[in-house]
C-alpha cells in the first residue's frame, strides 16, 4: 500500500480544470438503497452533459470488498474519475483501492446512496455531474491507521471511532436499518456497555467511553463533534475523547453532540494509543477490532486524495 504522501508545497489549493479519459461507476447491484438506479442517473446526466466523451465504464460490486479490487485496477487506467455510488462505507472501500493502486492523477467522487453520507453531505460543493462537467478536482487529506504487528494499515475518509460508536454499528448491523430500530439499538447497546482501557505514549491509563478521530466535523447524520470549519485539507483532524464518566453524562454529551455541537476539539497530526483489551472499532461506518495489547496509530496523511465534486 501507498506510503503516507507529504503535502505538495506547489499545490495552491485551488480548482483546476480537469477532462477525463475514463469515468469508472462502482455500485452495488443488490443494494437495499437505490444505488443501482442512482448510478445509472449519473452514467446518463454525464452521457448528456460533459462536453466530451470520456469512456463510462458501470462497474458492478460481486461480494463484499469487491469495491477495492475495481477501484485499484480503475486506477491503473490513466487519467481516471472513480465514482462510488454508496454510503460511506462502500466509498472507504473504494479510496482504499485507489490508495493501493501506483497511479498518481486518478480523481475520486461519492454518489450517496447508503444509510450513512456524512462525508457527501459535508464536503460535496455542488451535484456530481455538474462538478464533472466543470472539471475543478481539488485535494482533500485522508486519515491513515495503522497497528503495531501490521496488521492492519488503512485509510478513512472522514473519521475513525473507537469504544461506543463502533459497539452502537455492531448492534445496528444485527437488524434492518430504520429509524426506529436504530433508536432501539442505540438505547440498548448503551445499557450494556462497558468502557475500554487504552495506554497513552506517555504510559499512563485511561478508562474510555468513547474516542473519535474525525476528518470532517459531522457523523452519525445529526451529530457535530467539532466547530472545525476547514474542509478536510489542513494536514490535522480533531480528537474526541470522553473519559469514562456515568451514563447521564454521556447521555447529556451525546445530546450536546446532537443540538448545539461539542464546541471546539483538539486537532493534531498523529495520535497513538495501545489497546489494553480488544476494541472494535468503526472506519467510516465499516466495523473492524484490534486485539488486546496492539499499538494504534492514527496519521494525518495530507492531501493524500484527489476529489470533484
Amino acid at each position: 500500500m501507498n506510503t503516507i504522501p507529504a503535502a505538495d508545497p506547489t499545490d495552491t489549493t485551488g480548482p483546476t480544470a480537469r477532462r477525463f479519459d475514463a469515468i469508472c461507476v462502482i455500485f452495488n447491484p443488490h443494494s437495499t438503497g437505490d444505488a443501482p438506479a442512482l448510478a445509472a442517473k449519473l452514467r446518463d446526466q454525464l452521457e448528456e452533459d460533459l462536453p466530451y466523451a470520456p469512456e463510462i465504464r458501470m462497474l458492478p460490486t460481486e461480494h463484499a470488498g469487491h469495491a477495492v479490487d475495481l477501484a485499484k485496477e480503475a486506477a491503473s487506467t490513466p487519467n481516471a474519475l472513480v465514482v462510488s455510488v454508496s454510503g460511506d462505507g462502500g466509498y472507504n472501500e473504494v479510496i482504499n483501492g485507489v490508495m493501493s493502486a501506483e497511479s498518481t492523477d486518478t480523481v475520486c467522487a461519492v454518489v450517496p446512496a447508503g444509510n450513512a453520507n456524512n462525508h457527501q453531505r459535508t464536503t460535496a460543493r455542488q451535484p456530481l455531474a455538474e462538478a464533472v462537467a466543470e472539471g475543478h478536482v481539488r485535494k482533500m487529506d485522508l486519515l491513515h491507521l495503522s497497528t503495531g504487528n501490521g496488521a492492519e494499515a488503512v485509510y478513512a475518509h472522514s473519521y475513525i471511532g473507537f469504544g461506543l460508536t463502533p459497539v452502537v454499528a455492531i448492534d445496528m448491523e444485527k437488524g434492518n436499518k430504520g429509524a426506529l430500530k436504530e433508536m432501539v439499538s442505540v438505547v440498548r447497546t448503551f445499557a450494556q456497555f462497558r468502557p475500554f482501557r487504552i495506554q497513552h505514549t506517555d504510559g499512563t491509563r485511561q478508562k474510555i467511553d468513547s474516542l473519535v478521530f474525525a476528518n470532517i466535523p459531522q457523523m452519525a447524520k445529526v451529530a457535530t463533534l467539532s466547530e472545525a470549519q476547514d474542509r478536510p485539507a489542513d494536514g490535522k483532524f480533531e480528537v474526541i475523547l470522553f473519559p469514562h464518566a456515568a451514563k447521564w453524562k454521556v447521555l447529556l454529551k451525546a445530546a450536546r453532540a446532537a443540538t448545539t455541537g461539542l464546541g471546539d476539539q483538539h486537532s493534531v497530526a498523529r495520535y497513538e494509543f495501545i489497546a489494553l483489551k480488544p476494541m472494535p472499532y468503526q472506519l467510516d461506518g465499516e466495523v473492524r477490532s484490534v486485539p488486546a495489547h496492539t499499538q494504534v496509530r492514527v496519521e494525518s496523511a495530507p492531501s493524500a486524495l484527489t476529489v470533484i465534486g
